[in-house]
């Protein structure tokens, strides 16, 4: 089957020479993830592009820090992927789970494409 788009980070595929992504649903998963772990300037032509989710690495973990996380990861979704629909963004550390380093922050975004009608749910961990 022809694919889409080589699947990130590049791996070699015995069918198709690389990993190719091959559904709609796993190119828009993927550019979603690009969007999020992009630093703003780091994409060429584009500095304005990217959450920079791990420039908050080490800032306090806080229900500020998570709001503007938030509304970071919504801005920059509206505006580079205004197919995707952000429906939660949900954050898990030491208060919701003890199992879990303090050091650790992780990240759910739940989303969904309506072009699509799929949902799915995107997790970063940041730690």
């Amino acid at each position: 089957m022809a694919g889409i788009s080589p699947k990130l980070p590049l791996a070699t595929d015995p069918d198709d020479g690389y990993a190719l992504n091959k559904t709609l649903k796993e190119v828009a998963r993927q550019n979603f993830k690009n969007l999020i772990l992009t630093s703003p300037g780091e994409r060429i032509m584009d500095p304005q592009f990217g959450v920079g989710i791990r420039s908050y690495l080490f800032e306090n973990n806080s229900v500020s820090t998570q709001g503007k996380i938030e509304a970071r990861i919504k801005s920059q979704t509206q505006k580079y992927l205004p197919y995707i629909q952000v429906e939660l963004v949900e954050f898990s550390n030491v208060d919701t789970n003890p199992s879990i380093s303090e050091n650790f922050l992780g990240v759910k975004i739940f989303y969904s494409i309506q072009k699509l009608a799929m949902s799915d749910v995107l997790e970063i961990p940041i730690n």
